[in-house]
């Protein structure tokens, strides 16, 4: 009985992926640019507060206002002195990477930049998704590269088409330290309703 359900269960699952997945093909065929915050019958929703954020290096700082959660904590303060942002050390292709425990069809991801210095550090940050733990998601397709950033701004980066993916990378390729202060990872989720 336990094997026949969980074997339902995993099928209405797939079923349910696949229509998602025809549903996005439909609508991206027809119109590129979806509308922001729904799209049919799926709804954009930020996934990385329910995630697990890892990163290259933790910056050393008496405040201790460093981890890598703190770019998932659901907070867009942009004082790293106000603690919600996560600062690497000064090293060579830095990155932050959120775990999401699932793959998710993600459409985008927003980014805040650090508000009270160095807002030029994230320019040319390259945003990966996808399925592989290879080089700490490096290697993971790119969605998306943040060209500049002001002080403070929130920006969203669309990636070219959906993709599918457990894992979130940003990555400077160069010597830098990476500071953000929140990573929201937008993922069309399908409406139950």
């Amino acid at each position: 009985m336990h094997f026949e359900l969980t074997c339902h269960l995993t099928d209405r699952m797939k079923v349910k992926t696949v229509i998602l997945l025809l549903q996005i093909l439909a609508i991206s065929s027809v119109r590129p640019d979806p509308p922001p915050q729904s799209l049919g019958a799926a709804n954009l929703v930020n996934v990385a507060l329910r995630g697990k954020a890892t990163q290259s290096a933790i910056y050393t700082s008496n405040e201790g206002r460093c981890q890598a959660d703190a770019g998932i904590d659901g907070n867009r303060d942009s004082n790293w002195n106000h603690g919600s942002c996560f600062v690497t050390t000064n090293a060579p292709n830095p990155w932050w990477k959120v775990d999401l425990l699932q793959s998710y069809i993600i459409a985008s991801v927003t980014i805040t930049n650090r508000g009270d210095c160095c807002a030029e550090r994230i320019n040319g940050a390259q945003i990966h998704v996808g399925n592989s733990l290879e080089n700490n998601g490096i290697d993971n397709p790119l969605c998306s590269v943040v060209d500049t950033m002001s002080a403070g701004e929130t920006k969203t980066f669309q990636c070219e088409q959906p993709m599918l993916g457990r894992y979130v990378t940003v990555y400077i390729p160069r010597h830098e330290y990476l500071h953000l202060c929140e990573v929201e990872v937008n993922a069309l989720v399908q409406d139950d309703a």
